[in-house]
């Protein structure tokens, strides 16, 4: 069987069956709980389109019959899963404020299956004028569309047996969750290494981190985007917390790591989140009229939905039909405002004042929602999910909505007590909340929609999968929530009062979300250092416009640059270390295969699907391991259950971590190098 390229519009083949839809849902659970841990750890989450279609083609080799557009279906339910686990961006919010002490399943449930499904509905009168007409690159939807034909195939033109990737893919796996089992657990290997140290009256700090689901991500990011956020971590801890430790006196009972990490914390960070904001308004604003221009033309290819129900459209050009769609709409509104209702039920407010703030949040989850959900959409064919600026969306949401409540709060006396205020901030973030399920699986769908397109899938038969993958993936966000929290807790908000707060899961970006949310009420926001960061922006955004209009392919992406800024700073190097590999490996590939006379791009193409195939592999292993160390803490009661040396080993473990993290780099080069 030779490589099929598109399945022509005439075939009908299995796409949507239940072994699918099974196997969808079991890859739903791994992949939805890696990104949950890997987005509280570090503040990232990774695209699962590329290691589900492997996993999925591997599976369904064991059953007759399997094709290209059933493997396709199932990775788009899974990849719609993973995403959706970005709203752990905020959600925990929730709990840091002190609103929730867990993750209700219901209410849970209900914000993220409401908000993705929502995202699905909006991102498809997007599809025609994005996917199909548009020239939008999509760099994860056309890398996944071409692993679905390669392993579609069976064997190449000399008999061969063609290889999934699955072996790839275990073997990151393996050597991330073993090195993260001996760190995490064991507690033999470190999982970075600090130097702090005093310049003049300066703090100065030296980190590196040793996570290899870092070295990843860092891999898929690649080169552009890593060396921004490694200028914003020049910026941070080379500039801004130096000077900011010169002119704050030091308490007297402070150390040297505790002073610095405060004056990061409170207002460095602050920095960041100015430059992330003003990087996503600008982003929106150049996509603001190709949006447009989008929606237009696919909401009249929408109104083709009689003609398509009569099989006058061809089969890949069949949406879901608008009835149907303005069905589920409506179903999505009731849902919403259930939960909201509920939310607000206990807030300090009367029933006529309680619905107007309900209304308000809905209105502002849909509206926002939308406008978002074609941004993140196009900014995704444009350069990938990975860069699409959702915690600068969630920034300029939770700001908005923010304002919103406060203005209405005023007039409803809602932040009369201290309760109602806590209401008001609590309810912000669960309104963010909504907003960001909607940006996340719009951002991740258009991806998918464009894999669907490449290797002739059914529209409508896609969107159902997309719809499936919200529902599944919702269920099981608030148990592994409820896992992480009870182990790990959250910066800022630990579970038990014996708990380590270096353990705590930073969950960067709903603990900067939270501050802006309680800042803007308490009016006691840093605006000093949101304002300088937007000057900071302001100014990399100029210089990168310089950079687009003299052409090239040097850039400055100003949104990683605040993410830089933002990040602690053991993230951002292993991040760097990832993208540094990427580029050496395409180099040294690019030089043997000139050297030996072959195909340049041909040879660059398998080592870059192993390396991919490698890197998400160290991502899920890590963050598996992880989520299996949450439960072992969590059945234990204790800190580090199986960990078999004391804190006096941190040394000894520094040095083991480094030996161990330079020797998976240096084979991940060995296996790649060796793609054919």
């Amino acid at each position: 069987m030779q490589r099929v390229d598109r399945i022509d519009d005439a075939v009908s083949l299995p796409e949507l069956t239940l072994r699918g839809i099974i196997l969808g849902a079991l890859i739903t659970v791994v992949f939805t709980a890696s990104n949950i841990y890997l987005g509280l750890k570090v503040g990232l989450t990774f695209s699962s389109a590329i290691p589900a279609a492997v996993i999925s083609m591997a599976a369904l080799r064991l059953f007759p019959g399997a094709n290209i557009l059933e493997n396709n279906m199932v990775q788009t339910q899974a990849s719609a899963a993973g995403t959706l686990s970005s709203i752990i961006f905020i959600l925990p919010g929730l709990v840091m404020l002190g609103h929730w002490q867990g993750f209700p399943f219901w209410q849970t449930l209900a914000i993220c299956a409401a908000g993705g499904m929502l995202g699905v509905i909006f991102s498809i009168p997007l599809r025609h004028a994005m996917v199909v007409q548009s020239d939008l690159p999509y760099p994860e939807g056309v890398a996944a569309a071409e692993i679905l034909r390669v392993g579609s195939a069976g064997t190449d033109a000399s008999g061969k047996k063609q290889a999934t990737g699955l072996a790839d893919l275990m073997a990151g796996g393996l050597a991330a969750g073993l090195f993260s089992f001996a760190a995490g657990g064991l507690r033999v290997l470190a999982e970075g290494a600090n130097a702090w140290f005093a310049v003049g009256a300066s703090v100065v700090r030296l980190s590196m981190g040793f996570s290899l689901a870092l070295v990843g991500a860092g891999y898929l990011v690649g080169i552009v985007g890593a060396l921004a956020m490694l200028l914003g971590l020049v910026l941070t801890w080379g500039i801004a917390v130096p000077w900011l430790t010169a002119i704050t006196p030091m308490p007297a009972d402070a150390t040297l790591q505790s002073f610095g990490t405060s004056i990061w914390s409170s207002q460095a960070r602050f920095i960041g989140a100015g430059t992330i904001g003003i990087a996503a308004i600008w982003t929106l604003g150049t996509l603001f009229k190709p949006m447009l221009d989008g929606v237009r033309a696919s909401m009249g290819a929408l109104r083709g939905g009689a003609a398509s129900a009569r099989g006058e459209v061809p089969r890949t050009q069949r949406d879901m039909p608008a009835r149907w769609i303005g069905a589920i709409t409506l179903v999505l509104l009731v849902v919403m405002v259930i939960t909201f209702g509920h939310f607000l039920a206990p807030a300090p407010l009367d029933g006529a004042a309680q619905w107007k703030l309900v209304g308000c949040a809905v209105l502002f989850a849909f509206v926002f929602g939308f406008l978002v959900a074609a941004a993140c959409g196009y900014m995704a064919g444009l350069v990938g999910s990975s860069a699409s600026p959702i915690s600068g969306i969630g920034i300029i949401a939770v700001i908005l909505v923010s304002l919103l409540i406060l203005a209405l709060g005023s007039l409803n006396g809602l932040l009369d007590t201290p309760a109602g205020g806590k209401f008001a901030i609590a309810l912000a973030i669960f309104t963010t909340s909504a907003v960001v399920a909607v940006a996340s699986i719009a951002n991740d769908n258009l991806q998918d929609l464009k894999t669907g397109w490449l290797v002739g899938a059914t529209p409508w038969r896609q969107q159902v999968a997309l719809l499936i993958g919200c529902v599944v993936g919702a269920a099981v966000i608030p148990p592994v929530l409820d896992l992480l929290y009870n182990a790990y807790g959250f910066a800022g908000a630990l579970p038990r009062a014996d708990m380590d707060p270096n353990q705590a899961l930073a969950a960067p970006q709903a603990t900067l979300m939270t501050a802006i949310a309680t800042g803007i009420f308490t009016h006691k926001l840093n605006w000093t250092m949101i304002v300088i960061g937007v000057s900071v922006g302001v100014v990399l955004i100029a210089i990168d416009e310089m950079l687009r209009r003299r052409g090239g392919v040097a850039r400055l992406p100003v949104l990683a640059v605040g993410i830089g800024i933002y990040l602690p700073p053991t993230i951002s190097s292993a991040l760097v270390v990832g993208a540094v590999l990427s580029w050496w490996l395409k180099r040294s590939e690019r030089r043997r295969a000139l050297a030996r006379g072959e195909d340049v791009k041909t040879a660059l193409d398998h080592a870059e699907r192993r390396g991919t195939l490698l890197a998400s592999g160290l991502i899920v292993g890590e963050s598996l391991v992880g989520v299996a160390l949450a439960a072992a803490i969590g059945l234990s009661g204790k800190e580090a259950p199986l960990a078999l040396v004391g804190p006096d080993f941190g040394v000894t473990a520094q040095w083991l971590g480094l030996a161990a993290f330079i020797v998976v780099c240096l084979a991940f080069r060995r296996r790649v190098l060796a793609a054919r």
